[in-house]
């Protein structure tokens, strides 16, 4: 062998519970396994509780009998682990029942026993013949297993025969091979696992198989648990503690509030707030991210814990990102939705007396006009013009009787500092909207910072703001309409200086309650007709880029609102 060959790498072991998973479901064990997706549900956590006592290592001595009628002692062992590189394997079997050379391996499962002509369904046989085969290769005599049903307890005895070993080897060879193979496996066809799959609102099976063009009719996703909310915390010197499962945020010496951490869903932070470490590491281990702004509201950076193991999606992304063709097709959809929502949202809230049917036949043009741009220069000349044209019809949505002052202040965009009321709630509802897409693409496991249309320098993120383009009237301009429409914001909650002009501390407060209210308002999805969130459907459209880049579906799905 010269200097500079290397040895092959040597493949990881497969945990035998992916068999179960590969063939309950080939896509589900590839997500899982190759991809790195994990998320609970109610039968994951279920099945973590049944396995709560034998996760426990453990090992108790019973007196038995042997075939011959003499003493034999028994050796009851808890959380086995083995791996073998012959089989490529490796497991952790709950409960070993051991008596002289012979093994039994049981496996626990949640449920009631299923009442099939087996005694259980293959993927758990699978499973539990695995174990046995482990067993075989470090010198056990092992013919057999058992099932404990918890939910039933039950236990069911499983025969390891030479169709079920065949089975099971043949399972083996194939998750190797399949394994290395560069994308998922295509969603099963309107299966009935799929509902109940905790991975269903991340693998999206209907929904792929209609936007590849599949007459499919997607059942809703499966709601997260929208108990657990943003804490927004802006008080200057302020303290983060932590005290059990509680989050404390202290002022000198009184404390202002506190927290449970099961009930954060995101910790955002302005000005000099300070947090601590065992704060931090425990917003880590919960995998709550932590974002940090300006005392401004300006987004400044983000912490959270390792990154996603989905490194193929990240890879996807690169390639695509170099790809001139992608990211001018990409650009174009994100730059036409944006446009299209814009005039939405102006026919929408315009006041009769400002009704002009101008920028409304403008807007429509500079949509139709998106699909010829050649390269992203003339895309983003087209993107500014309509932008131009939009914000000069802004303040036809503001109503001057509830805030007259604000109101007439606007005349159209500035930034960096921005000089009015309503370009100042602009720029720190832009600031929240990408804060929420970078945290959004972080979690699914994009690199947030390499775009398609906006360039990566500066080190902004530019794949939230391509992201975000679609949502930028139909969230931030939104909020700020209704901010100033209701009488929510009014000028006293504004400081001005020859610097600019910012929002004061209180004013942020309400504005923060608004943008989270916005966030937390259902939806009907105008492609697949189900209700949902505003914050669950950032995460749905960041899957189904991923979708786009792994080549499942022709196009990515710009969200329009009707």
């Amino acid at each position: 062998m010269t200097e500079n060959s290397q040895e092959p790498a040597e493949a990881p072991l497969i945990p035998v519970r992916m068999l179960n998973e590969y063939v309950y479901c080939p896509r589900l064990a590839y997500m899982e396994w190759v991809q790195g997706e994990w998320a609970d549900s109610a039968d994951t956590v279920a099945g973590s509780w049944a396995h709560r006592r034998v996760d426990k290592p453990g090992r108790s001595k019973n007196s038995g009998k042997d075939k011959e009628g003499g003493k034999q002692e028994e050796i009851n062992t808890r959380s086995v682990s083995l791996g073998s590189a012959g089989l490529g394997l490796t497991a952790k079997i709950d409960l070993l029942e051991e008596s002289g050379t012979e093994a039994v391996p049981v496996d626990y499962k949640k449920g009631k026993r299923p009442h099939v002509s087996k005694g259980a369904w293959d993927p758990e046989r699978v499973q539990l013949c695995a174990q046995g085969l482990l067993l075989q290769e470090h010198g056990f005599s092992c013919k057999e297993g058992i099932l404990y049903f918890a939910g039933s307890r039950e236990r069911v005895r499983v025969e390891f025969d030479e169709e079920l070993t065949y089975l099971t080897k043949q399972s083996i060879r194939e998750l190797k091979a399949f394994s290395e193979t560069e994308g998922p496996p295509p969603p099963l066809r309107e299966s009935p696992k799929c509902p109940k799959c905790s991975l269903a609102a991340i693998c999206l099976p209907d929904e792929t198989r209609q936007l590849s063009g599949q007459d499919t009719k997607p059942r809703p996703i499966l709601p997260r648990c929208e108990e657990a909310l943003p804490l927004h915390v802006q008080e200057p010197g302020a303290r983060i503690k932590k005290k059990g499962g509680v989050l404390e945020i202290w002022l000198d010496e009184e404390k202002l509030t506190e927290a449970r951490i099961q009930e954060i869903s995101h910790l955002a932070l302005y000005g000099p707030v300070h947090i601590t470490a065992p704060v931090i590491h425990e917003m880590m281990r919960c995998g709550i991210g932590i974002s940090y702004h300006s005392f401004g509201g300006w987004f400044m950076g983000y912490t959270t814990g390792v990154a996603h193991k989905n490194v193929e999606l990240r890879t996807s992304q690169y390639k695509k990102s170099f790809d001139d063709n992608t990211c001018l097709s990409l650009a174009r959809n994100l730059v036409a939705a944006k446009i299209a929502n814009c005039r939405t949202l102006l026919r929408r809230n315009w006041r009769e007396e400002n009704a002009d049917p101008a920028p409304l036949a403008e807007l429509a043009f500079q949509k139709n006009q998106t699909n010829q741009a050649k390269n992203l220069q003339v895309l983003l000349g087209m993107e500014g013009t309509a932008a131009s044209r939009y914000f000069r019809a802004f303040s036809g949505m503001l109503n001057p009787e509830v805030n007259s002052d604000i109101a007439y202040d606007f005349t159209t965009r500035n930034r960096r500092p921005p000089k009015d009321p309503v370009n100042a709630l602009l720029g720190f509802a832009y600031a929240l909207l990408t804060r929420e897409w970078t945290t959004t693409l972080t979690v699914v496991g994009f690199d947030p910072y390499r775009g398609f249309y906006h360039q990566p320098r500066f080190g902004r993120p530019a794949l939230a703001l391509d992201m975000m383009e679609p949502f930028r009237p139909l969230v931030s301009d939104s909020i700020v309409i209704t901010a100033v429409n209701n009488g929510e914001i009014s000028r006293k909650d504004f400081s001005v200086t020859k610097f600019g002009c910012s929002l004061s501390k209180e004013g942020r407060k309400r504005f923060i309650e608004i943008y989270e209210r916005r966030m937390a308002q259902e939806i009907t999805h105008p492609i697949f007709g189900y209700r949902i969130s505003y914050r669950r459907l950032f995460e749905v459209q960041a899957r189904l880029l991923g979708r786009f880049l792994f080549e499942e579906i022709p196009e990515y799905p710009c969200f329009l609102t009707r």
